[in-house]
């Protein structure tokens, strides 16, 4: 019984952290792993939670790429994808060394860090110098994240914000480097049997869950401006990054 009533909550988990991370990704065409992840941290296993992240973020774009359409604009494009295609495998080296609670603290680091930067990026001079190398540095850092937690956004969202991207170009560029770099990742997990035949039953439960907020979230993005929301998610981030540290902290201590 002990056992049965986990395995109903983790179950559960994953349905509520997938549907909240769906909505925010139909709205900002990213993040799915950020916000999914600040919740299933706390009782799914990381090398669990890892490739349902990857597979959460890559399905969630797949239902964006077909709603949204902003056109590929392969010239600012291109780099950010060559990046990735270094880190991907970096990545994937990482991965096995996780422990629990180092997994929190450097999660909850990267929450606080870059969503307090991307918070501030309306008050920073754009970054115009680098040129290519320095779109597929931020490509670079977007491929070694995803096979460790799916957050292959998070760089290149807030590169997209410090380049002074308009919202097309922006929510284009993203949107398709992660539907281009999450699918080659899921690949690798399929591949690597990180993602397999046994995890289908936790697979159908990410999908199913965040199919209606996905939808819902990009309705939202056609339909108004995201300036609010994206503040209100980035400080709900920070506040669970915060609590993620405090709480991998005392463990640790």
């Amino acid at each position: 019984p002990v056992l049965h009533s986990s395995a109903m909550s983790d179950i559960w988990m994953l349905a509520f952290g997938a549907a909240i991370g769906g909505l925010v990704q139909g709205i900002s065409g990213f993040a799915f792993a950020m916000v999914a992840m600040s919740i299933w941290v706390w009782t799914i296993d990381p090398l669990l939670a890892a490739p349902m992240a990857v597979f959460g973020g890559w399905f969630g774009q797949c239902i964006s790429a077909l709603r949204i359409r902003r056109g590929w604009y392969v010239n600012i494009l291109w780099p950010f994808v060559v990046g990735a295609g270094i880190g991907i495998p970096i990545g994937q080296q990482l991965l096995p060394y996780l422990d629990q609670n180092q997994f929190k603290l450097v999660l909850g680091s990267l929450l606080v860090v870059c969503c307090s930067a991307m918070l501030a990026t309306s008050q920073l001079p754009q970054i115009r110098k680098g040129g290519k190398v320095a779109d597929a540095g931020a490509g670079l850092l977007g491929g070694v994240m995803a096979p460790l937690s799916g957050f292959s956004g998070l760089a290149p969202a807030l590169w997209a914000s410090l380049r002074g991207y308009n919202k097309d170009e922006h929510r284009a560029v993203l949107q398709n480097f992660n539907l281009v770099v999450l699918s080659a990742t899921v690949a690798s997990n399929v591949w690597s049997g990180r993602l397999n035949r046994g995890h289908v039953p936790q697979m159908a439960v990410v999908a199913g869950a965040l199919v209606l907020p996905a939808i819902w979230g990009s309705k939202i993005y056609v339909g108004m401006s995201a300036a609010a929301f994206r503040k209100t998610v980035l400080w709900l981030l920070v506040g669970a990054g915060v609590t993620m540290l405090i709480a991998a902290l005392r463990a640790m201590l």
